[in-house]
């Protein structure tokens, strides 16, 4: 039995395991939130609802239907949390450890699933990784609850605070935006502290232990004749993100100075501003309500969820090695060169093609999912309030596939066919970026092995 097990497991791609591995988390955690004694304070969810909660969990998005503070007992808190760490590392570390299980090594498939920059992941057995990975995540949450706790010990007493900031904790880095408060961190607009601790545990749940790892090795070596040079896909990563975060930061703080922004001080501006630009890029806490943001506050927050995290970190959206090859190939093009230079390094013509194909699908996707939504959501409404209701559904479409979980208040007034929509949005932008990659470096590899090219025609482009 153990034979045959081993050998339709080896049949396997690591991308269908990713997805299977997902859908059972998401079937699991749907029916213990249904079945399980004493996870409400209130009447128990529907079939609907509860499975929208636990996708929104498990693909660490953040969504809700109903509030998670007044709505879950402390063990319906304790389901979603635990649902929470499992999604959120479970992109790395699921897939890793169970190949590892059945005495494989980290192939090439595999690599691109876990996000590995790939000579330094070659070199990595995979159980050794994986439990690197959920060694750093568990290590990071506890610094990171300790820290809060610290903050909070005064405001809510040693039990409480201790919750507070050990759920917190785990969603932020996570990246899943989850909160035991009822306004998320509205509350705490006005602490900056809270909002520097969780904002430091969303960037690194969001760049990635692979990442975080060599950029540690670089930092230490710096100075060491001969010292190693950091990969392209580090060095992208960490450009592009720091790039994201003062841009962000500058802009929401123009356009809301005397906005949302206006009642704070100077301080907690800067705070909020800075905040605002961390949680877009798929963490889903907010400290203001942006169902009152000004319109381009509201696209630059969708651009900036669009773009999301990095590649084998708990955050969604394309990545930001996507943006770094889509620009670098732009440029390229823009000046005649043949080939999309980075870090001193060419791109393989196979990685930037790979990459162009997913932005495609990815916003084919996000358009389709708007004209849905906006047909099922606006249905027997007058052209004045689709009109009103656009920006909202297309920020709920690009939250939910981008895996953010920030929402302009539209979540718990979606229809049934919205929460479907939904769903099915969220599960497959978890599993989208880094799966359909991998599928697609697998499978195109595959038909040029076996297919013949057919001869060349051009056309006219641009």
């Amino acid at each position: 039995m153990l034979v045959f097990l081993r050998h339709r497991w080896h049949g396997v791609s690591p991308s269908a395991l990713l997805a299977l591995s997902f859908a059972i988390l998401i079937t699991l955690g749907t029916a213990g939130l249904m079945l399980l004694p004493g996870m409400y304070r209130r009447e128990p969810l529907g079939f609907l609802d509860a499975l929208f909660t636990m996708t929104s969990a498990t693909c660490v998005t953040g969504l809700t239907v109903v509030d998670t503070a007044t709505w879950f007992t402390r063990w319906g808190q304790l389901w979603i949390l635990l649902f929470i760490q499992l999604g959120g590392i479970g992109l790395i570390t699921l897939t890793t450890l169970v190949i590892g299980a059945v005495g494989r090594r980290l192939s090439l498939r595999s690599e691109v699933i876990v996000g590995a920059p790939i000579d330094y992941a070659q070199r990595q057995n995979v159980t050794n990784l994986a439990w690197a990975v959920t060694r750093f995540t568990l290590l990071a949450e506890t610094l990171g609850a300790f820290a809060l706790w610290l903050v909070w010990l005064p405001r809510f007493g040693a039990s409480e605070a201790a919750w507070h900031a050990v759920f917190h904790s785990v969603s932020a880095f996570c990246n899943a935006g989850f909160s035991t408060f009822s306004d998320s961190l509205i509350g705490m607009a006005d602490q900056p502290l809270v909002l520097l601790i969780i904002s430091v545990l969303i960037i690194l749940g969001g760049l990635g232990f692979l990442s975080g790892e060599e950029t540690l090795r670089w930092w230490r070596g710096r100075h060491l004749r001969g010292r190693q040079r950091m990969s392209v896909h580090t060095f992208a990563a960490l450009w592009v993100t720091a790039i994201l975060l003062v841009g962000g930061t500058l802009l929401f703080a123009l356009f809301e100075w005397r906005g949302v922004l206006g009642p704070l001080g100077l301080v907690d501006k800067l705070s909020n501003a800075w905040f605002l630009s961390v949680t877009a890029r798929t963490a889903g806490f907010n400290t203001v309500s942006y169902a009152q943001v000004a319109n381009s506050t509201a696209f630059l927050t969708i651009l900036l969820m669009v773009i999301g995290g990095s590649p084998g970190s708990t955050a969604g959206g394309l990545k930001t090695t996507t943006l770094a090859v889509l620009v670098t190939l732009a440029l390229a093009r823009m000046r005649g060169r043949r080939f999309a230079e980075l870090h001193g390094r060419a791109l393989p013509t196979g990685t930037t093609e790979r990459t162009v194909s997913l932005a495609l699908v990815a916003f084919v996707v996000m358009t389709a999912a708007i004209f849905l939504l906006s047909l099922s959501e606006t249905r027997g409404a007058t052209p004045q309030e689709a009109r009103q209701a656009f920006l909202p559904l297309f920020f709920e479409v690009v939250s939910a596939f981008c895996t953010v979980g920030l929402t302009m208040d539209l979540s718990p007034l979606l229809s049934g066919f919205g929460k479907l929509l939904v769903i099915v949005l969220m599960y497959v932008g978890r599993l989208g970026p880094l799966a359909f990659f991998a599928a697609l470096s697998l499978h195109s590899a595959g038909y040029l092995r076996r297919s013949v090219r057919p001869a060349h025609e051009d056309l006219i482009v641009g």
